[in-house]
């Protein structure tokens, strides 16, 4: 029988889950060593990741290209502890127990590499937070 105890897992959730999700996904998996499961969704996926959102966690040497965007499932945030929306108004189902938290972030979509940087640098904080709370 194992002793061991669960990871703590977190969902990131935006509508398209092409840019602030997925680098949030990507920076949460880097910085936590795998201490932490991760998952990221849309309730309306688009096509692929946004590439500005790949160029720019690629610059601190995070490799996103191969990430598509999911679809947000009643499954995922069941199987999650903490669901952290995007500040784009997502609908997300409740799950009475779990940890919710909304990140007004800037949407990334369209906008060039210069735009998306401080977008990038103010998730990366908030990951390292949210590492922290986790791994008390």
């Amino acid at each position: 029988m194992s002793t061991e105890t669960k990871k703590p897992s977190v969902l990131f959730v935006c509508v398209h889950n092409a840019g602030r999700s997925q680098m949030a996904a990507a920076y949460l998996t880097s910085l936590s060593g795998g201490a932490i499961e991760v998952r990221s969704a849309g309730s309306q996926p688009a096509d692929q990741v946004n590439p500005a959102a790949v160029a720019a966690m690629a610059e601190v040497g995070i490799d996103m290209s191969a990430e598509i965007p999911k679809v947000l499932t009643t499954e995922a945030v069941q199987e999650s502890d903490v669901v952290i929306t995007m500040g784009c108004g997502d609908t997300c189902p409740y799950f009475p127990g779990k940890r919710y938290e909304d990140w007004v972030l800037e949407d990334p979509a369209g906008q060039g590499l210069e735009a998306v940087r401080p977008i990038r640098d103010e998730i990366k904080t908030r990951v390292q937070d949210l590492i922290a709370t986790l791994t008390k």
